[in-house]
């Protein structure tokens, strides 16, 4: 079988849905590929800043991983801005849709909302509420993603800082991107508890 018969979902077949299933598997296997793509298409995004997107995001996972952070917490930070070419005014979302099935709950909502925590910085300057995120001030997380954006994003500016090279975090996004996270009860549902 090349392709299915059907033209409506409602009208497939077993055999059908199983033979989709494999194909899916098989492209499933190469999002490490299409997200170490994406990532260096960031060398050629928002310009102006003294360093690009790219380098921003090594800078700052280089940044993580010197400091000890787990692999999961380090593939946040490399891929906390990977939606800025196709989603600016939603990126941190887009970002976090895409880490959600590996890495934990927490990660995923600082991810989420990097965006409204990075404001703190910037926002007062543009007519903006630096502020903002104030209104996650009751969240368990909240203090996780004031240092994520203090630690790792807010201060990966810098031309002269010695980052990584993408190749080096390749291993790492790999073994992340492996299978789904086991801490999130959706994903074990979903995926099964089997390593």
């Amino acid at each position: 079988m090349h392709t299915v018969n059907f033209t409506r979902m409602e009208d497939g077949t077993r055999e059908e849905y199983e033979f989709l299933d494999r194909k899916e598997q098989e492209f499933t296997a190469g999002l490490p590929d299409r997200i170490m793509a994406s990532l260096r298409k960031l060398e050629h995004s928002i310009s102006g800043y003294r360093i690009n997107r790219l380098e921003h995001s090594l800078q700052g996972a280089t940044r993580a991983q010197r400091a000890g952070e787990s692999d999961e917490f380090i593939v946040s930070v490399l891929l906390h801005d990977i939606g800025d070419d196709l989603a600016p005014y939603s990126h941190s979302e887009m970002a976090a849709a895409i880490l959600r099935p590996f890495v934990s709950e927490k990660l995923y909502w600082i991810v989420k909302h990097h965006g409204v925590f990075q404001m703190y910085y910037y926002a007062h300057h543009c007519g903006g509420d630096r502020n903002a995120r104030e209104k996650f001030k009751d969240n368990p997380w909240y203090q996780d993603a004031v240092d994520f954006c203090h630690n790792y994003d807010q201060n990966c500016f810098d031309p002269d800082y010695d980052s990584e090279p993408l190749e080096f975090f390749e291993p790492i996004l790999r073994r992340v991107l492996a299978r789904p996270s086991m801490e999130d009860p959706e994903q074990v549902a979903r995926y099964g508890a089997s390593s």
